[in-house]
């Protein structure tokens, strides 16, 4: 795409990842997931930092997309430099060498009924 649409750096203010889920896995294991469109024809170079109330950042984690795709990339997936803590509140800032575009979900499977929350991450204006 001649102008790829996104942003190179995007915000998720509100993070958990509950220690237990319920039903089949890996469908119904409770996670937050990153969305992440890639409309370049360069391949996107991510970086997540995640950020605790109590304690240092944790990463950032890399990711490399190939040009023009999708990504659904869970955080409780993320395992270098080290996974992310369990029933802990965090926070994420997702930047990328080429325009992408975030979307936020979560899966909450703690109760046999289901909860699935996704909104658009916040967008800077840099």
């Amino acid at each position: 795409m001649e102008n790829p649409i996104g942003r190179t750096r995007w915000a998720i203010a509100e993070g958990y990842i509950p220690s237990w889920s319920n039903g089949p896995k890996p469908q119904f294991t409770s996670h937050e997931t990153a969305c992440i469109l890639s409309t370049s024809d360069q391949e996107a170079h991510v970086q997540i930092p995640v950020y605790f109330s109590d304690k240092e950042p944790l990463g950032p984690y890399r990711i490399t997309m190939p040009a023009r795709c999708t990504l659904h990339q869970r955080f409780n997936e993320l395992k270098d430099p080290e996974p992310i803590p369990e029933d802990t509140d965090y926070a994420s800032v997702i930047e990328s060498d080429v325009p992408i575009v975030v979307q936020h979900t979560r899966l909450d499977s703690r109760q046999s009924e289901n909860a699935l929350l996704s909104t658009v991450a916040y967008a800077s204006n840099e």
